[in-house]
């Protein structure tokens, strides 16, 4: 049985280095599992693994350490891309177990072709949006059903993820919950209809089979400035004093581009209530703040607080700012707040 579940979430729209965030967690803990549990080949995470970028879809990071990676039954399953996944995996010397949860749902050729008409949203276009649909009109196929056998060649599991937790693979040991996608474009709590199709906070996690009475820390992931890489106006409501050249030079400083659809992301300052309402949803413990580096190269450090644009003038002053506003916001004591500057590591 599960000792204690640790959360990594994204507070923004994704694209924050959650990635990096849940490589450097896997490594330094002894976790007993590692597990997706919402979205499907939609997701990006861009690791730096000794040097080496690599970037995973559908696979947790678990696998860069020997770690059972596993696909939790709030995800979906594009099972080519995941084959082809592995197989990039296994390229690199990674081969740790993989498993699939019998409960996901399978991506279709279907869902790809409907998703391709999407002209409104702006979507990744990986079928993700009529997959969930599926499963939720009760027309979905579920990869147990959908296989039938699976290969004894195959490079994953299927497994019964309550039994997994909670029967003689893990005993008194903790786990880690790799979340995908971001708390702006969630659902239930995005800015609808711009927003993906699962659950991207903390509560997907219990809809995988871990309770709240087994989780420890939620690490919050954010960006020091915020982007978002589908067809709506990011900065529609949002004054900007310093014009588009300052954001366009984070865009091009901070390669500011998906790591699934190629796509340009947009980019506006960051907001700071709405990161305060992430945290409270999401019952966030620790912060991690990546790229404050790429504002220290364009030279510009602003924020949006209580419906006002600031600029600070230095790297010390913005991070001040910021800390003592969450601080004085969010009533929860954190452990840390901890600044990256790097892509490749904490």
């Amino acid at each position: 049985m599960i000792r204690h579940a640790d959360i990594v979430i994204d507070l923004q729209a994704g694209d924050t280095g959650k990635g990096k965030v849940s490589h450097h967690l896997a490594r330094e803990n002894k976790y007993a599992a590692v597990i997706r549990f919402n979205g499907g080949a939609n997701a990006g995470h861009t690791i730096y693994h000794d040097g080496v970028k690599i970037v995973t879809h559908q696979v947790p990071v678990g696998i860069f350490y020997n770690i059972p990676s596993i696909i939790g039954p709030g995800c979906v399953v594009n099972l080519p891309k995941l084959h082809e996944e592995l197989q990039m995996l296994k390229s690199h010397g990674f081969t740790a177990p993989v498993y699939v949860d019998q409960r996901c749902h399978v991506t279709t050729e279907q869902h790809l072709q409907e998703d391709t008409q999407d002209m409104k949203i702006g979507t990744t276009r990986q079928g993700i949006g009529p997959t969930y649909r599926d499963k939720y009109s009760r027309k979905g196929e579920r990869i147990l059903e959908y296989l039938k056998v699976v290969p004894h060649d195959s490079p994953y599991q299927l497994i019964d993820l309550y039994q997994y937790l909670y029967g003689n693979n893990i005993s008194n040991q903790d786990v880690l919950m790799e979340g995908a996608q971001g708390f702006q474009i969630d659902i239930d709590w995005g800015d609808y209809p711009y927003v993906t199709s699962s659950h991207c906070t903390s509560g997907a996690v219990a809809l995988n089979g871990v309770a709240p009475r087994y989780w420890r820390n939620v690490y919050g992931v954010m960006k020091a400035y915020e982007t978002y890489s589908g067809f709506k106006n990011f900065n529609n409501g949002y004054v900007n004093p310093r014009g588009q050249v300052a954001l366009d030079k984070i865009q091009e400083a901070g390669q500011e581009f998906g790591a699934t659809t190629g796509r340009k992301r947009q980019v506006r300052w960051l907001d700071l209530d709405g990161v305060i309402q992430a945290m409270y949803i999401n019952n966030v413990t620790d912060l991690i703040i990546n790229k404050v580096d790429i504002l220290e190269q364009v030279g510009v450090f602003g924020v949006f607080a209580e419906g006002g644009f600031r600029e600070l003038g230095t790297p010390n002053a913005f991070r001040g700012f910021v800390e003592n506003y969450l601080s004085t916001k969010y009533k929860p004591t954190l452990n840390s707040i901890v600044w990256s500057t790097s892509p490749e590591k904490i």
